[in-house]
């Protein structure tokens, strides 16, 4: 007993002194030894969640807005498989976490003891690392060894790209571990792991500023991508260059103190009309981040095959799903930024280009901002809405489907500094409940604005709010089913629509949240709704605002305002011929 105490004694103090502060565990007998060493670390905040699912997702959320590894204890079993979900978004968003799966020792693997399946290599190619740990020992090369995963397992998952890593620590009984006052008193030093950035040489720099600095007609677009420094470094270098930014709304670049000039939000809309699409082809396409949001734009690029796009990504991965990238930049993106920009500045460059694109944008953007005129509940316009409700430093999670794309569409630029963040690593819409209350624990004030199905799918994350007095607001866009379905062509098959696409489920969400302990409000009229925003902000509690949506005046509504758009944006370029 004494030396499964020192093993994983050992295991946890490294994990500390590795800069983990924050451990969800779900509650079990064979990660009991995890579990109750962890809870007595002086240096490690625990968090309980009974189900395994929304855990996963918790501990994402908490690592996606504090951008810091959280880990994730479970015992062995189909507990383990219940990760899987949040496995598989934190890999694809990169977002580190140190998954620890408590399993049973060697010799009752498969052999049919119970909560005994196998879990070597359980989530495949979804973690960056898997181990499957030795059998605890005490002696002092064991306890090094111990340190030494504890040491790898955070590196690992904290490195460019971040993501989530598996250890898997077979146990033998008996589980209740001897803790004393010395258990975390090491006798050799915490790991240090020193860690730079990828920089590109002189001459390579030299290389690519020669293949933009003719070129008038480039474009930068950015996705989701938060490093420090970063928005005011690529505005720097588009304005050397006189290149616009597509923001995306993940990027950081809508929101924020820095210069927004170049800023361009409503490509979407823009992408739309054939005309614009057709005669703002540019020759170079500079790429941060993840891929956007934006369908038009996807299917933009993808169209125009010939166009030049350089993607930089210090992690090297191939994030280009229109196969069409012409370069890859391995490199710390704020670096090279400032490096192409000081090269840029030295030029004076003046471009029809980039003005072009800031009128046609500014168009386009009083189009879609007449939707603030709507007196009806429309979805586009709670995110006009929370653009001018929520505080500087909030934070707005977005659920997937519409919300997103909403948010894409309608929320426009901003000097206050509100961070977006949404589970766009598999776009799927289970534990954004989880996830967005996960996030809340460390980004306050905190909005999750969320389409009913998705809210539905993960009503047992509520019981986080509950269990830990969390202080977040659940905006639900109640349209009774899937509602993004109505805008795709499966709208035009009436006979199976409803029941395999629309699946309304007519549900009382008062109820769920009365057993939570939440506060709960149904809003009919936007002066409702802006009341009790404003009351949910300064309630510190679980509120959910329940908006009441008809699917069918949503696509009405959306459709209008892209016919607007659209004509609008003929109409200035039929002016300029």
């Amino acid at each position: 007993m004494n030396e499964m105490t020192a093993y994983v004694g050992a295991f946890v103090n490294q994990l500390a002194h590795m800069g983990v502060q924050q451990v969800v565990i779900s509650p079990g007998s064979r990660s009991t030894p995890l579990a109750m060493v962890m809870a007595e670390h002086p240096m490690l905040n625990i968090h309980v969640h009974i189900d395994e699912r929304s855990a996963a997702f918790f501990a994402l959320g908490m690592a996606k807005a504090s951008r810091n590894p959280v880990a994730l204890v479970c015992t062995s079993g189909t507990a383990v498989a219940n990760y899987y979900p949040a496995i598989v978004e934190a890999y694809y968003a990169r977002v580190p976490l140190v998954v620890i799966t408590a399993d049973r020792p060697h010799e009752l693997r498969d052999v049919g003891a119970p909560q005994a399946i196998d879990q070597l290599h359980i989530y495949g190619s979804y973690v960056k690392w898997f181990v499957d740990m030795a059998l605890p020992e005490g002696n002092e090369r064991m306890l090094r060894y111990a340190e030494m995963v504890a040491a790898r397992a955070v590196s690992v998952a904290s490195s460019v790209p971040k993501g989530p890593v598996h250890i898997n620590v077979p146990l033998r009984e008996p589980l209740v571990p001897n803790i004393n006052e010395s258990l975390f008193s090491p006798s050799l030093p915490a790991r240090i792991v020193y860690k730079g950035n990828k920089h590109l040489c002189e001459e390579m720099i030299d290389e690519l500023y020669a293949e933009l600095s003719g070129v008038e007609k480039g474009i930068i677009i950015c996705g989701d991508l938060h490093i420090e420094g970063f928005s005011d470094a690529v505005v720097r270098l588009a304005e050397a260059l006189q290149y616009p930014i597509l923001a995306d709304p993940l990027s950081p670049l809508r929101t924020g103190t820095h210069e927004k000039q170049v800023i361009i939000e409503s490509y979407d809309a823009m992408l739309k009309n054939e005309m614009f699409a057709n005669q703002f082809v540019p020759d170079v396409v500079v790429r941060f981040g993840a891929m956007p949001i934006s369908k038009s734009l996807y299917l933009w690029l993808q169209h125009h095959k010939q166009v030049k796009q350089i993607v930089v990504d210090e992690a090297g991965q191939w994030r280009d799903p229109t196969l069409s990238l012409h370069a890859l930049v391995e490199a710390n993106e704020v670096q090279f930024c400032h490096e192409l920009a000081k090269r840029a500045s030295t030029a004076t460059r003046s471009s029809q280009w980039v003005s072009q694109w800031k009128q046609m944008n500014e168009h386009a953007k009083q189009i879609l901002l007449q939707a603030k005129d709507e007196k009806e509940m429309f979805e586009g316009k709670v995110f006009i809405e929370l653009a001018h409700i929520l505080p500087d430093e909030a934070t707005l999670y977005v659920g997937n489907s519409m919300p997103i794309r909403d948010a894409d569409t309608f929320f426009m630029s901003s000097h206050k500094r509100i961070r977006l963040l949404a589970n766009r690593g598999a776009n799927g819409i289970d534990g954004v409940v989880s996830s967005a209350l996960g996030a809340s624990y460390v980004a306050q004030p905190l909005v999750l604005v969320i389409g009913d199905l998705s809210f539905y799918h993960d009503l047992n994350g509520l019981l986080a709010a509950k269990l830990q007095k969390l202080h977040a607001t659940i905006i639900v866009l109640n349209n009774n089913g899937g509602g993004i379905f109505s805008f795709l062509p499966q709208a035009n098959e009436p006979k199976h629509f409803e029941r395999l696409f629309g699946t309304p489920t007519d549900l009382s969400f008062e109820h769920v949240v009365n057993m939570y302990d939440g506060h709960y409000e149904k809003v009919e009229t936007w002066e409702q709704f802006r009341c009790a925003m404003i009351d949910a902000l300064a309630r510190p509690t679980l509120n959910v605002i329940e908006v009441p949506i008809s699917r069918e005046y949503n696509v009405k509504i959306h459709r209008k305002l892209w016919k607007d758009v659209s004509q609008e944006m003929s109409n200035l370029l039929n002016k300029g011929e």
